[in-house]
């Protein structure tokens, strides 16, 4: 598509012999679109011209409307307050946009702009043997939409589910597991039988300390690889496993790799090796610690525990080693909570201690992210306001059914199950990661609201105008048919979906795309709403029904890259 933006830079750093990257770097987006598409604050020009920035802007505006080819890209220059402002030619955009998707629709809803780069992408790693709730949910959503998003940006992309099943946690299970494993069927809700046994063996563990000291034995005891540790954390694991990966099918989630803290049990001798060898281990109440205050952290960073045990952190560094060799990343993100800031500028300052090459250290990122919570007294369960995943996706579906009953819909499970999923994922990505947020089931199923249903609803809409009509894909239209406002509106939010999806892996922000298909969403339905697509005019239909077929691809695959479905019917 042709680059506006570089169109203008280059038209003004000719007037003005400049850097055209300096200029480039100027030009912004006005937030009133009122004002025009594209603006250049000329107070940057100011101190080098010695003038006013409204007179260089007066004069820039005279020089550039005498640039006769300028015009067949920007239709109108205005000079407001020392900016000058631009407005994108409508003809010449929405030729552009027509021929850009055309040629190949499925590449206008994607891009190169990552090849030959690979992005890593670690999410969801729940605890093995405690339950999936609603924190690990939101990890997960954001993690498969970050994922979606660099795939359609053409990076090679890896999915990581770095499962947490190592820890002194296990130590404790299996000592819960040697006193009172007798007691339960793990065939049937092995999680809440694994939970339960964890809470009375912490019970225990807390108020005695030769239980707790056990509990640490039987951790080192598995470390060192005992054949009956070994055992019971292997069949823990597996159960935990089933019960996940039915949860991740629901949401149509998948990994490309779940190798869990375990599988780097064998590596973290090399990682101690490392750091002692560049004098980075210091001894301290008998643990061994790295002072990473030459990096500006105040608190050491514990890589080994008093009685020899390893610790989260030195199975973090080790994953990271292992990694770099294995995948030679670009970029290596980390969808995990933001209470573990600290720990990650501890891991990522000591990964530079390793010796590994730059690149690796310096693409290490933490994308934090806020609380998930629950209206005051709503959905909870035995535990308070700790809710499941399980019993949350269950109550959102049985919602969509009971809302459904009367309607006349075939397959009433399946789309039930395509609304539900669709409300709990865009609840999860439509505000800034790094708040906390409310699921809130009445909101978040609201279909006139800016809601995921509300999404799907309007994508389901465009495909049933389609299909009433017997659309057979034609781009062969009349331009000067869709250049009312609510079609302009239309093509100007086309041609920002690639940079909608640029920003987003920019930011890491999911919510930036959300955003974005909101409005194209409203914008749709304005048009709808002030245009007949199917009238007596057959040009005016097929350019209205060709316009509509943009809006359907481009939502359908938007939707797609959040990780939500949309239903045949509604």
């Amino acid at each position: 598509m042709i680059n506006f933006k570089n169109k203008i830079a280059e038209v003004i750093a000719d007037e003005l012999s400049a850097d055209i990257t300096e200029i480039k770097k100027n030009i912004e987006k006005p937030k009133d679109t009122n004002m025009g598409d594209y603006a250049f604050p000329c107070f940057v020009l100011a101190k080098a011209l010695k003038k006013a920035p409204n007179v260089i802007a007066e004069e820039l505006k005279g020089k550039i409307e005498q640039n006769e080819a300028f015009k067949q890209y920007v239709s109108n220059v205005s000079s407001i307050n020392g900016f000058l402002n631009f407005t994108v030619n409508k003809e010449t955009i929405t030729k552009d946009i027509i021929d850009t998707f055309s040629n190949d629709e499925e590449s206008f809803c994607k891009s190169n702009v990552g090849k030959n780069k690979t992005v890593l992408v670690e999410y969801s790693s729940p605890n093995i043997a405690k339950e999936f709730h609603i924190g690990h949910l939101k990890n997960t959503i954001i993690g498969h939409c970050l994922y979606n998003v660099y795939q359609a940006l053409g990076y090679k992309t890896f999915g990581l589910n770095h499962l947490g099943d190592y820890g002194t946690q296990f130590g404790k299970l299996i000592e819960g597991y040697k006193k009172w494993g007798n007691e339960y069927d793990f065939s049937v809700n092995p999680i809440e039988k694994m939970a339960d046994l964890y809470v009375r063996i912490s019970q225990l563990s807390s108020e005695d300390e030769q239980v707790l000291e056990a509990c640490r034995e039987n951790f080192r005891l598995l470390e060192n690889g005992d054949e009956f540790c070994t055992e019971i954390w292997k069949k823990f694991k597996d159960l935990s496993l089933i019960e996940f990966n039915e949860i991740y099918d629901i949401l149509g989630v998948h990994f490309d790799s779940m190798i869990g803290e375990a599988f780097y049990s064998d590596k973290m001798q090399e990682i101690m090796d490392a750091l002692e060898k560049n004098g980075k281990v210091i001894e301290s109440q008998g643990a061994k610690v790295v002072d990473l205050s030459d990096q500006g952290i105040d608190t050491p960073c514990i890589i080994q525990k008093t009685n020899g045990s390893s610790i989260y952190a030195t199975r973090d560094l080790a994953a990271i080693l292992y990694r770099a060799r294995t995948y030679d990343f670009d970029k290596c993100l980390y969808v995990v909570g933001i209470e573990q800031g600290l720990h990650f500028k501890q891991v990522f300052a000591v990964a530079r201690y390793l010796g590994i090459d730059e690149k690796y250290t310096n693409g290490l990122e933490h994308v934090s992210y806020g609380m998930i919570r629950l209206p005051e007294g709503k959905m909870s369960s035995r535990k308070g306001n700790f809710v499941t995943a399980r019993s949350l996706l269950k109550e959102t579906i049985d919602s969509v059914l009971e809302i459904m009953k009367d309607r006349d819909i075939n397959d009433k499970e399946k789309i039930a199950k395509q609304i539900a999923i669709g409300a709990i994922v865009f609840n999860n990505l439509s505000e800034n990661r790094v708040k906390d947020s409310v699921f809130d089931l009445n909101q978040a199923l609201n279909f006139n609201g800016e809601t995921g249903p509300y999404l799907q609803y309007m994508c389901v809409r465009t495909k049933s105008v389609l299909k009433k009509a017997n659309y057979v894909i034609d781009p062969n239209i009349d331009i000067d048919k869709i250049q009312d406002e609510n079609s302009n509106q239309i093509i100007n939010l086309l041609y920002k979906f690639e940079d909608t999806l640029k920003t987003v892996a920019d930011k890491n922000e999911p919510s930036i795309l959300a955003r974005y298909l909101i409005e194209l969403a409203q914008a749709f339905g304005s048009f709808y709403n002030n245009n007949q697509i199917l009238c007596e005019d057959e040009r005016t239909s097929k350019s209205r029904l060709y316009l509509t077929y943009m809006v359907k691809t481009v939502l359908e695959n938007g939707l797609q890259i959040m990780g939500i479905e949309v239903p045949e019917e509604m």
